[in-house]
């Protein structure tokens, strides 16, 4: 099953795909959202995203706050989610993504990725720890 994980942001949405086995997370590209209030750009790619791959299932990080409560980021990622659910009629659930951007980060300084590039891969490459951390979870269910 393919499998679709975002990284939900204001400006951004990373998106990273996993393999037909469901065994491991690759970060796709970030899409950039030119309005914070139109959705519809951003869900039209994810729309073509799911055609192109396959996609059963999406996993959408849920920003939690560190002390387990929801904030407006929160909100508004409830919000995404009902929109792709209503639009795409594709099966969505969240997963906790506290600290995936401070890991993605933490990767691309090991990498020694110039401070000035990093924004251009962090999004994508948080979605993809979302998305691993994911599956992994459900590796270990099983």
């Amino acid at each position: 099953m393919r499998i679709l994980g975002l990284d939900y942001g204001t400006k951004t949405i990373g998106v990273a795909i996993c393999d037909p086995f469901g065994w491991t997370a690759q970060g796709l590209e970030t899409i950039t959202r030119q309005d914070p209030r139109n959705l519809i750009d951003s869900i039209k790619r994810i729309k073509e995203l799911i055609d192109e791959y396959n996609v059963e299932k999406i996993i959408v990080g849920l920003p939690k706050n560190m002390n387990n409560t929801e904030g407006e980021r929160v909100k508004s990622t409830m919000y995404f989610v009902n929109r792709i659910c209503r639009e795409l009629e594709i099966e969505v659930e969240t997963f906790d993504e506290r600290l995936s951007t401070v890991a993605a980060e933490r990767i691309l300084i090991e990498a020694q990725v110039r401070r000035e590039n990093r924004k251009e891969y962090i999004d994508k490459i948080a979605a993809s720890i979302i998305l691993q951390t994911y599956l992994d979870s459900v590796s270990n269910k099983n």
